[in-house]
């Protein structure tokens, strides 16, 4: 039996797991006012936001923190969403 339609089965199995992982890029984004939101990409905030970046399985502390999602690339400032 040969070990190309093996090696083949590999790369490609390979191939297709490492396109997945670098594709997911969810995450959970807060403030330092405890406002958060998902995001879908992966985006450089302002140094001076006070924006922390959180893995998508994150659990909020509900007595810190709140959703407030929104469309759009930006983030919250107080009350505003300031785009970017």
């Amino acid at each position: 039996m040969s070990m190309l339609p093996k090696v083949i089965a590999l790369s490609f199995g390979l191939s297709t797991i490492a396109i997945a992982a670098t594709s997911a890029q969810a995450a959970v984004v807060c403030n330092g006012d405890g406002d958060c939101w998902h995001t879908h990409e992966s985006y450089e905030f302002p140094a001076g936001a006070g924006i922390v970046v959180h893995p998508d399985n994150w659990a909020l502390e509900s007595d810190r923190h709140h959703w407030r999602e929104h469309e759009g690339r930006g983030y919250w400032h107080g009350h505003d969403w300031v785009g970017f």
